[in-house]
Order: C-alpha cells, then sequence, then structure tokens
C-alpha cells in the first residue's frame, strides 16, 4: 500500500531504524523476553520527552498500591496531584503493548503531566501479560482494578461524581471499551457508574469475528500488512499469543447485543494502522445507540507512533487533542 506519511514522521521514522527486519531473539532468549526488551528501547521516548517537561514542575503525588485478585495480585500506580483537602476526577488507565508487553513505566510520565495540568487523579494498571496469563486473565485484572477504585475512592481522594473514566491505549483501548461495556450491566457500579471511556487507537473487534454487515466498513485490517510500527500479522499473532475466543465481548466488545447505555465516548485513530477503522466503526455504533462521543481522525500517523517520537508536531497534536478530550469527557454532565 502507497503511505502519504506525514512528512516530519516520515523523515523521523527513515532516520530511526524501525524500518529494518527485526532481529530473532538471541540464544536462550524468549520471544516474549525478546519482544519486552525491544519494546522498552522504542517507546522509551515517550517517557523521557515528559519526564523533561516535568522537571521544573511540582510532580505530585505518586504511590504504588498493590491489590489482591482471587490467589494473586497487581500493582497499580496512583497519580494525583499534590493539593491536598480537595478530590479529583479519576481515570483508571490500560497501557498498550499487544497483551505481550509494557509496564507501568510505558505510560509513567506522560500520565503525570496529564495529573497536573487536568486536575486529575490517575489508577494506572499493571496487569499481567501472556503468555505466561492467559485471557481472560487481562481482563479480569483490570476490571478488578476498576472495582477497587470504587470502593476506595475516599482514600484516594476520588470524588466519582466529578468524573470516573477508562482508558487505554490499543489493547489497553480494547480494555476500557470491555470494561465499560460489562460495568454498564453490573449491579456493583449502581450509584456510582462510568462516566467517560477515553479510547486511543482501540481494538473493538477480533479480526476472526467480523460481523458480514461490517466487513464493509473494516477494511484497514487488511490494507495494513506491510506498514511499519504495527501490522496486520503482528497484531493478529498478538491476539493467537493471548488465547481469546473471538466472539468473547471481552475481546470484541463490538459485537454487544446492544450499546446504548454506555459511558461517552472520546476516541482518537491513526490513518495507516490496522486498527483504524475498528475506532471509527465504533463511535458510529455508539453514536447510533445514542451514546455521546466525539472522534479525531490523525491522517498521514502510525500506531503507536508517538512513543518514539514524541516531539514531531503530529505526535504533539495527538496529545494537545488528549488533553481536550480527556477535558470534554470530565465536563460532560454525569449520572452516577
Amino acid at each position: 500500500m502507497k503511505m502519504e506519511l506525514d512528512s516530519e514522521l516520515a523523515t523521523a521514522l527513515r532516520s530511526s531504524g524501525l524500518l529494518a527486519e527485526p532481529q530473532a531473539p538471541p540464544e536462550g532468549s524468549s520471544l516474549a523476553e525478546h519482544a519486552r526488551n525491544q519494546a522498552k528501547a522504542v517507546v522509551s521516548p515517550l517517557g523521557n520527552f515528559y519526564k523533561e517537561r516535568l522537571a521544573s514542575d511540582p510532580q505530585g503525588v505518586v504511590v504504588d498500591k498493590r491489590i489482591a485478585i482471587d490467589d494473586a495480585s497487581i500493582v497499580v500506580r496512583v497519580l494525583r496531584p499534590s493539593v491536598k483537602d480537595t478530590t479529583y476526577p479519576v481515570l483508571v488507565w490500560f497501557h498498550g503493548g499487544g497483551f505481550l508487553l509494557g509496564d507501568l513505566d510505558m505510560d509513567d510520565y506522560h500520565l503525570r503531566t496529564l495529573s497536573i495540568e487536568l486536575q486529575l487523579a490517575i489508577v494506572n494498571v499493571e496487569y499481567r501479560l501472556a503468555p505466561e496469563h492467559q485471557f481472560p486473565v487481562q481482563f479480569n485484572d483490570c476490571y478488578a482494578a476498576v472495582k477497587w477504585v470504587a470502593d476506595n475512592a475516599a482514600e484516594l481522594d476520588v470524588s466519582l461524581v466529578k468524573g470516573f473514566v477508562v482508558g487505554g491505549d490499543s489493547v489497553g483501548a480494547n480494555v476500557a471499551a470491555a470494561v465499560a461495556l460489562q460495568a454498564r450491566d453490573d449491579t456493583f457500579f449502581k450509584g456510582r457508574k462510568l462516566t467517560g471511556q477515553y479510547l486511543r487507537e482501540p481494538a473493538v473487534i477480533h479480526p476472526h469475528a467480523y460481523p458480514e454487515r461490517y466487513r464493509s466498513e473494516l477494511r484497514s485490517f487488511d490494507e495494513s500488512m506491510d506498514v511499519p510500527l504495527l501490522n496486520s500479522q503482528r497484531f493478529l499473532d498478538s491476539l493467537t499469543n493471548l488465547g481469546a475466543p473471538p466472539t468473547d465481548l471481552r475481546i470484541s466488545p463490538l459485537l454487544a447485543s446492544e450499546h446504548a447505555g454506555l459511558p461517552p465516548a472520546f476516541i482518537q485513530v491513526m490513518h495507516y494502522d490496522p486498527l483504524r477503522d475498528d475506532g471509527i466503526l465504533y463511535e458510529k455504533v455508539l453514536r447510533e445507540a445514542g451514546v455521546t462521543t466525539r472522534l479525531i481522525r490523525n491522517p498521514g500517523t502510525l500506531h503507536g507512533f508517538y512513543y518514539t517520537f514524541p516531539a514531531i508536531a503530529v505526535a504533539q497534536k495527538v496529545d494537545r487533542d488528549a488533553r481536550e478530550g480527556l477535558k470534554w469527557l470530565l465536563s460532560l454532565p454525569t449520572a452516577v
């Protein structure tokens, strides 16, 4: 496919070495370990960029908490402004990484800047990864974390009435959409409903579960076999690695029989991305079901490009749009 990338992104990509063929894992290293080590170098520029922005500003309160889940536990990182004697709306964040990689540090400094600028508490969830932990462990971890936030709002200086938003990037956005769907019908959330969902380049349907009525609108997966950063085969491999049944609503929330009653959604999509049409179609389905939505498309972009090239103009636009989108979600009337 001929791509017309943003010119600054194209230049950065050519000089980055990311277009080279991926190397095989060194002897004694598993594919998962190798992918995780490589990914840290690819995504670390985002953290370095926003860490510098925080250098001269107060960084707020940062506390790691351990949450028990059945016979295991996970860690969440709680971020909030340092002003005392007040309460904050909350964003529960799920990182991307194909369910194979990613951790609390992946979005940490970026989230800290959001917390301070938007006067927002953020709970960053380190869910367990595949292949060591198979589906639906990742969903269950994230769902348990959202419930933990609801149960511990007072301790966290959080007001759910001011805002109770779930969000994530890529497969993290997949989890956020699936969490919002299940929470809608869960009596646990009666009186403390989610008030928004922030879905950045979301996956909302397994490629092996496309409904016939939507096939003509889901073209980007087939068009993205050769795109850089994330192509269709890499994404499909990540789902195979996860072991998720394609029609399970916890991996394919698009397949729900009803989307009415879901919280408002702010969605960002990248253009040369196998997941582009997931986000575009999901916004349409939500809007037609009466859900308040806002969609932003980013021409000339690639999946997750802003992790490696956070300083270029189009990455800064994605960031500005995210901040404005979160402000918009938090400005809407809530009905908890």
